[in-house]
């Protein structure tokens, strides 16, 4: 196994996995935050599960929503497709562990690089399909947060909402799936490189005539 291959893949794992806590922290953390100068010690924090109201002084006061079907269009996108993407990282990881070089595979060597190399492959994929969709409700949700903070339209004294600590969490996640997947792909494609027969050219050598002397000629 090259070294370099080795380690392309080793850290596209990597990345993965730190991707893993970042999409998660988007399903934990608010994606917009609400503070009003009528209440300065207030804050309102809106999440993809539940809505929650920070006070300096009491208890934080969190509550889920009644239901999907109540929730601005954007936050419904978004909850599924932080789903979605949850479903498809645990998906690559299944795919890309098999298909590291350092784990045993098939019997048969060229099999086995052949295997482990399509594996990689559709793993890295599906990281570039899941960056994707991380990084489209976050920059869409941001989209709209901007668009309305700076509406002449609504009056200055009536609150706007500011971005919370999932849009960033969704774009780190975004870029580390993206990163994950070029990473196993182009190890996919260094090894194919270095397991490409080399063709030899073929010399054709003509038998040189023999010196050997018979026994009549020392007679």
């Amino acid at each position: 196994m090259d070294s370099s291959s080795g380690t392309l893949e080793l850290l596209g794992v990597v990345s993965l996995v730190m991707a893993l806590f970042f999409s998660m922290a988007t399903l934990l953390v608010s994606w917009l935050t609400l503070s009003t100068d009528l209440l300065p010690m207030e804050s309102i924090e809106l999440g993809l599960w539940g809505t929650c109201v920070f006070q300096e002084v009491g208890p934080v006061d969190c509550r889920p929503y009644d239901s999907m079907l109540e929730l601005p269009s954007e936050i419904q996108l978004a909850r599924i497709l932080i789903s979605l993407v949850i479903g498809l990282w645990l998906l690559s990881l299944a795919l890309a562990i098999p298909g590291l070089n350092v784990v045993n595979g098939c019997r048969d060597q060229l099999e086995d690089l052949t295997c482990k190399r399509a594996l990689k492959a559709i793993a890295g994929v599906l990281c570039l399909v899941s960056g994707i969709l991380v990084l489209f409700p976050a920059s869409y949700i941001a989209h709209l947060t901007v668009v309305r903070y700076f509406d002449e339209m609504v009056p200055e004294v009536i609150p706007r909402w500011e971005f919370g600590y999932g849009l960033f969490c969704g774009w780190i996640a975004g870029i580390l799936h993206l990163i994950a997947g070029i990473l196993l792909l182009t190890s996919c494609l260094h090894l194919h490189e270095l397991n490409r027969p080399v063709h030899i050219p073929l010399v054709l050598v003509t038998p040189e005539p023999s010196t050997v002397r018979s026994r009549s000629e020392y007679v």
